[in-house]
């Protein structure tokens, strides 16, 4: 199996990325080394993209980071406003993200979209192409190698990481159509992936065939974001027996992931009332001894249409500051419609300003630095200074001279 970066700090070496990390975070970099040999942060990288791409960390004693999605769906197909998304989430300081392109030629609409990403690092999820790729040419569901071969083509194009459904095995797929939820499957890719296996009466190509995962992310060095097929679609839903039980499967996985010297990062929810925010943070760190953990939030209540940005602000804020790594946006057109530009712009700093809350909490004054400069503008009446540090220094400037 290829050196990875992983195991080139096992070793005991400290790899070029971890010094460049160490300047960012201010964070002794033999403690990087550490957390990164034991996979507690991760380094999302592609070699194919070796100096395309800023160094970004994700995990134990770092900055939380914010992701952003964009991509076509199988009804608007407009490559020209997702590159303008791409650009926004470059412009607004979006630490990552990725493409979940339905629609259109998606080979294409990927290297498009990756390159109007850069410097960010990139992510996909492959189980899409596979099915639509399949269903479009054969009229039928995917073959299991067509699952590892779509993996192996995004590594190729250098996409950095990447959602893998591995967790979901064909009997929880068989639980969860047969379950009591409110919404059983509500990822994209699970449903996809259950679908085949209750179709094939065959078990999930990832989870089978994942030594041969591994062998492949660690030829080009990408990190594996183990996907939460089974995270609950509404709050009532959280943190029941399908979620855990995924969650149990994943942090397996990911112990193989380690010995192979892999990165990985566990994905979360999804919705989750606010008195089970803590609680699901807690649980994933402890059955995974510390990965880094990737939330699409969590929104803390169904009733926000229109508004789910702040929704999921208010679960993002607690989630960060108990321990989350890595924050996926949400916007205002989320369960609704494919979201605008603006509305990206507006999820994206949603989501900041929830991660940077958390910080507050979590890295104390090292955090607190940018609220006492700008504290200390306000109380000097120095309205430029104070705008220009916003997040949104147009926006501000804007409401300030209505």
């Amino acid at each position: 199996m290829a050196k990875t970066i992983m195991l080139e700090a096992r070793s005991g070496s400290i790899p070029d990325e971890l010094v460049v990390l160490s300047k960012i975070e201010d964070v002794d970099v033999n403690k990087l080394r550490i957390r990164l040999a034991e996979g507690r942060i991760i380094v999302t990288k592609n070699v194919r993209r070796n100096g395309r791409v800023k160094i970004v960390g994700v995990g134990e004693g770092l900055s939380t980071k914010v992701n952003v999605n964009v991509g076509t769906s199988t009804h608007v197909v407009n490559l020209e406003m997702e590159k303008a998304k791409a650009r926004i989430a470059v412009e607004y300081g979006s630490d990552t993200i990725m493409d979940l392109s339905t629609g259109g030629d998606l080979d294409y609409i990927r290297r498009i979209l990756l390159r109007e990403s850069e410097p960010l690092p990139f992510g996909t999820v492959p189980t899409y192409q596979a099915y639509i790729d399949s269903i479009k040419k054969n009229k039928a569901m995917p073959s299991e190698d067509d699952f590892l071969k779509t993996v192996e083509k995004h590594l190729r194009d250098g996409v950095d990481f990447m959602t893998i459904h591995a967790g979901i095995t064909k009997d929880l797929a068989m639980k969860a159509v047969r379950s009591n939820r409110i919404e059983p499957i509500v990822s994209r890719g699970g449903a996809i992936l259950a679908a085949w296996m209750l179709e094939n009466d065959g078990e999930n190509p990832y989870w089978k065939n994942w030594d041969y995962v591994l062998e492949l992310f660690a030829e080009y060095d990408a990190t594996i974001s183990l996907g939460d097929a089974l995270r609950p679609g509404a709050i009532v839903d959280a943190l029941d027996d399908l979620q855990i039980q995924e969650l149990i499967n994943n942090a397996r996985l990911l112990e193989r992931a380690r010995k192979a010297g892999v990165q990985v990062m566990i994905e979360g929810p999804g919705h989750v009332p606010l008195n089970k925010v803590i609680a699901d943070i807690r649980l994933m760190k402890s059955l995974t001894k510390g990965a880094p953990y990737y939330v699409l939030g969590p929104l803390v209540t169904d009733i926000g249409l229109g508004y789910d940005h702040i929704a999921a602000a208010i679960g993002a804020a607690i989630a960060a500051a108990e321990g989350a790594d890595l924050i996926c946006y949400l916007t205002p057109a989320e369960h609704l419609s494919l979201p605008n530009p603006e509305q990206v712009k507006e999820g994206l700093i949603a989501a900041k300003i929830a991660a940077h809350a958390g910080d507050i909490v979590k890295l104390g004054e090292k955090a607190l630095k940018k609220d006492r400069e700008i504290s200390i503008y306000r109380a000097k009446l120095q309205w430029d200074k104070m705008i220009n540090s916003s997040l949104d220094p147009k926006k501000a400037r804007e409401i300030y001279t209505q």
